[in-house]
């Protein structure tokens, strides 16, 4: 099957399926997501707690999708200028003050940052990881913010300033522990993680930052020793850079706007790093129509496999089969881990790329499943064969910030293209970018 001759032509507009689906619609959609970082946050520090259950701990992947945000509740009248600029200067004076050391209670070290902190004191939670992605969220979120508060303010030059200082301060080739490739992390007990950046996944925003830096950048080695371990696939009949998560194929699109611009690899293939998660929503939404594993509910109108929440760990016999759950854990296709879970959410964080099938699921979504839609737009995910009762899917309880931040930012990227814009007039971001071989377009 030839990929290009399957996909609609007006595959970059979307206006149509908009009105058919309501403006209205998607914007109370879009505001409920926004409305998780006013409510989930610390306001003395700017920490967003990491998913909506009590007592959870910080994220610094959900502070920065909260700062990228706040641009866009800005622009749509979600919550002032001024609320706003409080609640950024609030975080960045914090993680500019913070411990940054070695010691196992500290806030980061090395310009990096634990993946999980304390929502009160901002230091390590637990024994989790110095994690170098999941900073790349986090200093993203920055420039964004950074990137749209230009005005000649004191406090707006005062986030500037402390966007600068914090990014400086990376140490990009520390986290390399002397390879090219990029670490997943550090702890202080054991050193580096094993596992480093490697296959197509959420670091490509991680390697145009280090390669951006002004102070400690990636030499571009790095980058083609990640590029090098890419695998080209076609799966349920469209051809593209495989990952089997959806949110690999949207976390970077977040910020990063990568249509019609290119790196080797790309020009080689002929297409765009956008135009292969269109082939990969797409290739969803075939997996499911295909519904290899008769899971309950699947279909061209539900569909979206990623990191999610989940019923288990459990096994269950359903229908004469015996069924194993997980619970939370990276679901992909086609080759799993599949165990009837889908999420919501990342079925609205792929509008930019398909609107044309984004929005008729969403729409389905809503309607046949309205216990999934909570306080803050969608919850986590479903599962209809691993249901309460008869007639009652299974949904998760709870909300988390890395999903609903995707939802904000990437429903706004399709109705305005405003993070993308503030993210294109970045100098940093330019830079990194062109030292990762991007070419033409709006580079």
């Amino acid at each position: 099957m030839n990929p290009q001759s399957v996909l609609p032509a007006n595959i970059r507009d979307g206006r149509s399926d908009l009105a058919d689906f309501g403006e209205e619609r998607l914007d109370a959609l879009q505001r409920h997501a926004f409305e998780y970082f006013l409510h989930q946050t610390n306001p003395v520090n700017g920490l967003v707690a990491d998913k909506s259950q009590p007592g959870a701990p910080a994220s610094i992947a959900a502070v920065g999708f909260a700062l990228a945000c706040y641009p866009v509740g800005i622009e749509r009248g979600w919550i002032t200028r001024a609320d706003a600029i409080k609640r950024i200067l609030a975080v960045l004076r914090f993680f500019r003050h913070s411990t940054h050391d070695a010691t196992t209670n500290a806030t980061g070290y090395k310009g990096f940052y634990y993946h999980f902190l304390d929502m009160r004191t901002g230091r390590r939670s637990g024994r989790c990881e110095l994690s170098t992605v999941d900073t790349g969220f986090l200093l993203a979120g920055m420039l964004a913010a950074a990137c749209f508060l230009d005005q000649d303010d004191e406090q707006e030059h005062e986030i500037r300033d402390l966007t600068e200082l914090l990014y400086s301060r990376v140490d990009w080739q520390w986290a390399c522990n002397d390879r090219a490739s990029l670490t997943h992390g550090w702890k202080p007990e054991s050193g580096f993680l094993a596992y480093r950046w490697q296959g197509y996944d959420e670091a490509l925003l991680l390697y145009v930052l280090g390669l951006g830096s002004p102070t400690h950048p990636l030499p571009v080695e790095s980058y083609a020793a990640w590029v090098s371990t890419y695998q080209w696939k076609t799966v349920d009949g469209y051809e593209c850079l495989y990952g089997g998560p959806l949110f690999i194929h949207q976390y970077s699109h977040c910020w990063l706007d990568l249509r019609g611009i290119q790196d080797a690899f790309m020009r080689d293939k002929g297409i765009d790093y956008f135009e292969n998660s269109r082939r990969a929503t797409y290739a969803q939404r075939a997996y499911a129509t295909r519904n290899p594993m008769e899971f309950e509910g699947y279909g061209a109108d539900c569909w979206g496999l990623t990191a999610s929440d989940g019923p288990g760990p459990t096994t269950r016999r359903i229908g004469g089969i015996e069924r194993t759950f997980f619970d939370y854990i990276a679901r992909g296709t086609p080759y799993g881990p599949d165990d009837g879970t889908i999420a919501p959410w990342a079925v609205v964080a792929s509008l930019p790329f398909a609107p044309e099938i984004v929005l008729p699921t969403i729409r389905h979504l809503q309607d046949t499943y309205p216990q999934a839609s909570g306080k803050y737009c969608f919850r986590c995910s479903i599962n209809s064969t691993y249901s309460t009762d008869s007639d009652v899917p299974w949904v998760s309880n709870y909300h988390f910030g890395i999903n609903l931040g995707p939802v904000v930012i990437m429903c706004e990227n399709f109705r305005s293209d405003l993070v993308w814009r503030l993210m294109r007039a970045c100098p940093h971001i330019v830079t990194g970018l062109r030292r990762a071989g991007f070419t033409q377009g709006w580079l």
